[in-house]
């Protein structure tokens, strides 16, 4: 009887923990059945081949059709849209400045050398007027083309004989940079001019100013540079993206608010062959009036372009998924949303040009496009939906492994089944069975 006790004693625990054991393996070879080990799956599972599949698919094959019934569209806002034309009206902002007009500066130059002995314009930015005296310089050359020519005035004089010498004298001082009335001037006092004085060629603003009192000038030597600021340009950088909107005589609304002036039109007179480099914009010129002067060189502002194009398909912005290598949109096939190819064009704020992919009449999906392009990249590799009553979402099931177990298979079905009335084939984990049962 002892043994027989002792037996028992023993034989209880060690049957609880056999039936134990039994469950917990039960479970595993149930959950190996249904979806495998991640960690011991072959390569070559349908999980791994829709994962290279999905790693080497590109373009059109990463997306699918996708059936979406009317209250899966309402969940989603989804929303419609006819394509049709429409005439793309472009407007471009770009940022203008104030230059002098490059037609109206001139630099002012003396014709002989010689020192400078006094400026009459003496700070930058000074208004002058045409004719006004500038500087006067000391010329030893002018000097002595003056006392020739009137030595040789004096002996024509004395001979009564008109001379040739007196005649080149006199076109020579015109030439070294002499007025007619500072010729007949010395003619008249009978001695040479000391100074000759250069004088300003246009009325306007000194912009520059290139010598001091005491300064050794040549022909070559700049004194003064001079703009006549009555008419400016205004120079606008456009985008480089936007230069298809911008042509000469092109309407454009500038605005200067430090100026104080309010905002005014004007048109594009010339535009530049070149892009700016620093910037990728491409630089385009306007004139305007500045009787007033409040035009300032220097002056930033703004310029807003105009330009209506022709008529061309569009669509609005959010319905176009860019992924990169290509652009497309969803069009409304029966009950599907089929994802196809598009050519852009011109893209403003709201609308897109559509050059190439979509005909005037089709419905696109302009509403709720990202959610149904993330539906339609599952399908494409591999997984189902979440408006598939299916697997659950972005799963792939793996082909059932084989079960040693010849009761496995009958005990997963049975629960299947009977967890299919709920409609969504949901798998229910098997209950647990008692240990007293396994004794």
């Amino acid at each position: 009887m002892k043994p027989f006790t002792t037996l028992q004693r023993v034989g209880a625990p060690l049957a609880s923990a056999i039936a134990t054991a039994l469950v917990f393996a039960t479970g595993l070879w149930i959950q190996h059945a249904r979806s495998g080990w991640p960690f011991d799956r072959p390569a070559d599972t349908p999980r791994a081949e829709s994962t290279a599949g999905m790693e080497q698919t590109t373009g059109a094959n990463t997306h699918n059709r996708v059936p979406v019934d009317a209250a899966a569209a309402r969940s989603l806002d989804i929303r419609l849209e006819t394509v049709g034309r429409e005439s793309l009206t472009q407007t471009v902002r770009a940022v203008a400045t104030i230059v002098p007009d490059e037609s109206r500066i001139s630099h002012v130059h003396t014709r002989v050398a010689g020192w400078i002995e006094h400026l009459d314009v003496n700070t930058t930015g000074e208004e002058v007027r045409a004719g006004q005296p500038l500087a006067h310089i000391f010329s030893q050359e002018l000097l002595s083309s003056q006392t020739e020519y009137l030595a040789a005035r004096r002996n024509t004089a004395a001979s009564g004989i008109t001379s040739s010498v007196v005649a080149s004298g006199k076109t020579r001082l015109g030439v070294l940079g002499m007025t007619a009335d500072e010729i007949a001037a010395i003619e008249e006092a009978d001695e040479p001019k000391r100074l000759v004085t250069v004088v300003a060629p246009r009325s306007g603003v000194v912009v520059n100013r290139g010598v001091t009192v005491g300064t050794s000038v040549d022909p070559s030597t700049t004194l003064l540079t001079i703009a006549d600021l009555s008419r400016v340009w205004v120079l606008a950088e456009v985008p480089e993206a936007s230069i298809r909107a911008v042509r000469v005589g092109t309407l454009a609304q500038l605005d200067f608010p430090a100026s104080g002036r309010s905002p005014f039109a004007a048109r594009v007179d010339f535009i530049y062959p070149t892009l700016t480099d620093r910037t990728r914009t491409l630089r385009v010129r306007l004139s305007a009036s500045n009787s007033g002067g409040a035009l300032r060189p220097g002056l930033y502002g703004t310029a807003s372009f105009e330009s209506a194009g022709e008529n061309v398909i569009t669509v609005p912005r959010d319905a176009v998924v860019d992924t990169g290598l290509q652009q497309h949109v969803f069009v409304a096939a029966g009950d599907q949303f089929e994802p196809r190819p598009v050519v852009v064009g011109a893209q403003l704020a709201d609308r897109v040009e559509i050059r190439d992919g979509l005909r005037q009449g089709e419905q696109i999906v302009a509403a709720g496009v990202f959610l149904l392009d993330s539906e339609s990249r599952l399908r494409a590799t591999g997984g189902t939906g979440g408006h598939n009553h299916g697997a659950p979402a972005g799963k792939q099931e793996s082909p059932t492994a084989p079960n040693p177990d010849p009761h496995a298979g009958h005990k997963q079905s049975s629960v299947e089944s009977s967890g299919s009335h709920t409609g969504h084939d949901a798998i229910k984990a098997p209950a647990k069975p008692h240990a007293g049962h396994q004794e």
